[in-house]
């Protein structure tokens, strides 16, 4: 199953641009014994700024792809449950997993709406930029958990 973190904005070039670029190198590698991968970053650019265009990249990138919605509504899971879930979803025969990051005025109803999955880190807004350092890094983790990898500990 491959995978991609499509966000609104350009990550910059600060430390936490290199953490995500970084933990998605992590994943792609330790992913592919399992059918996991690559975790691909995907930084999309609105020509016109509002919701609306947002949703509009959002939804194309993640065209075809089990789409799950960061979003402080969303579903709050624990790293476990978190690694079950996209365990669950390939074992389901899902050929691509796509995680959206909205804009600094968050996501559209559009996109929370064909979202099949919804994913918060709690109730808190988180800078673009670190939210998706964040998500590569629960999907590294993700991944080394159905490896069996001891870099996870509960």
């Amino acid at each position: 199953m491959k995978l991609a973190i499509a966000a609104i904005g350009k990550p910059g070039r600060g430390p936490e641009a290199e953490l995500a670029d970084d933990y998605a190198r992590r994943a792609t590698l330790a992913g592919r014994p399992l059918g996991l991968g690559p975790l691909e970053l995907i930084d999309l650019e609105p020509r016109k700024s509002g919701k609306g265009p947002e949703a509009d990249l959002l939804l194309a990138a993640a065209e075809g792809a089990h789409l799950i919605a960061c979003d402080e509504r969303g579903k709050a899971y624990s790293s476990r449950a978190f690694a079950e879930h996209i365990a669950a979803l390939r074992d389901q025969g899902e050929r691509k997993l796509v995680f959206v990051i909205g804009g600094a005025d968050g996501l559209d109803a559009r996109v929370r709406e064909v979202a099949r999955s919804t994913l918060a880190f709690g109730p808190q807004t988180w800078p673009h930029a670190l939210a998706r350092a964040m998500l590569a890094e629960q999907v590294y983790r993700a991944v080394t958990i159905m490896a069996g990898s001891p870099y996870h500990r509960d």
